[in-house]
Formats: structure tokens, sequence, C-alpha cells
């Protein structure tokens, strides 16, 4: 799944008149560099959600078939914030993934992750004999973001420790961490995943690579420049 039902306010006015999704760097869409990310490593089904201007997202991307995926909708009348969001599309991706575990990344990240990497933790999720409700990708704390989000100690990801760092907004979820939302309702993640992590249910992975949070008009010129200067 492929979160993009943000407003992105921080990016007004860019975003007055398109969803932060859309917007370019290195002449290709926010969400476009996720869509080959992901049909490289093997994920062909893939539910991306809307809200604000969502149909024009839809009208971009179509189906999927020219990223070589397949692309279901979520629209939302309101926005859900994550855990609502990704609750409200459960239908989708149980569908697909015959009530598995399933990947969440965020549409508004610029990220060089081989997202293959994670197959073998999904797998793992499968048999679930650690009781793990969810797998998080975190990354090295960026100066916008300095204090950090949880801890990491071994595989496990904990709400106190030295070793902080960041949520990267790439995780696996098994769908009973979200069953009990119901659909239509506005839910954050970060509660839930703490109350998992009390339990000791959350695992986690450091990712040292290449990760931009696009948050702001000033990162997006930055990383447009970069992908422009590799292209030269």
């Amino acid at each position: 799944m492929i979160l993009a039902a943000g407003r992105g306010e921080r990016m007004r006015p860019l975003t007055d008149s398109l969803p932060k999704p859309l917007l370019k760097a290195g002449g290709h869409a926010l969400i476009e560099y996720q869509l080959r990310n992901l049909a490289r490593a093997g994920f062909i089904d893939i539910v991306i959600n809307h809200a604000y201007l969502g149909e024009m997202i839809e009208n971009a991307l179509g189906n999927g078939e020219r990223y070589g995926v397949n692309i279901q909708y979520s629209p939302e009348k309101v926005v859900l914030e994550t855990a609502g969001g990704i609750a409200n599309a459960l239908p989708f991706l149980t569908n697909q993934s015959g009530n598995l575990p399933f990947l969440v990344v965020n549409a508004d990240i610029y990220c060089e992750m081989d997202y293959a990497s994670l197959l073998p933790t999904m797998c793992a999720m499968q048999s679930n004999t650690n009781q793990r409700l969810a797998h998080l990708v975190l990354i090295d704390n960026p100066p916008h973001h300095a204090e950090g989000d949880f801890a990491l100690q071994g595989d496990q990801v904990q709400l106190t420790g030295d070793n902080r760092l960041t949520f990267s907004g790439i995780g696996i979820y098994q769908p009973q961490f979200l069953n009990e939302i119901k659909p239509g309702l506005p839910v954050k993640l970060a509660p839930l995943l703490r109350q998992a992590m009390q339990a000791g249910k959350v695992s986690g992975e450091y990712f040292s690579g290449q990760w931009i949070d696009v948050g702001t008009p000033e990162r997006l010129e930055l990383l447009d420049k970069q992908l422009r200067s590799q292209l030269e």
C-alpha cells in the first residue's frame, strides 16, 4: 500500500492545485519512484489511498500497467490519518494477500531501499511464531527530526533507549494489527505502534542508504537538483 492521502500543508502553494504525491523531482512524480521501486522488488498488487485532489492521482497513474503493477484505489472522503487509512483499505489488502502481512510505504518520501530485502521478513511474519504485529524500517535522524522516534535494540523497536532513530514511513503490518479499527474512522498510527511496542510485538531494522522526507518546497528543490545532476 502507498499512503497518498495527505494534504501537504507545508508544501503550499505547490499543493494548492496538485496533490503532494504528484509533485515532481528529477522529471518524475514522487509517487512514481515508489511504484517503480515496488515493481522492481516484485510487489505487483498495490493499493493507493487518496483524499485531497485524489482524482488527479487516479488520472495520472491509471491502473498501473505502464509501471508493471496493478493499482486499486481507496478513496477517503475525509483524511483518515495513517492507521485509519490502512484500516479502510484492509478489504483490498486482505483480498490480495489472503490475510497475510503487507508492506506500507509513504508516497512523499524518496528512498533508495531495495524493497526485495523485506521479503524474508514478510515470509517470517506469515508464520508469526513470535506474534509480531509490525516491522518498521528506521533511519538516521534527519536535521528536522533530530530527537528521533523510537529506539532499536537488536531487532526490537522500543519506546525508550539510547539508539534512537526515525521511522522511515516504511513498514510491514499484520492485518490483525488494524482490523479492530472501524472503517471510515480517523486513527493515528503512532499510538497503536506504541501500544504494540510495550507488548514487545514490533520488530525493526536499520536502513543506512538514502532517504529523504520531501516535506517542504526546499527539500523538493534539493532532491530535484540531485536527481537531475545524476542524469547529466
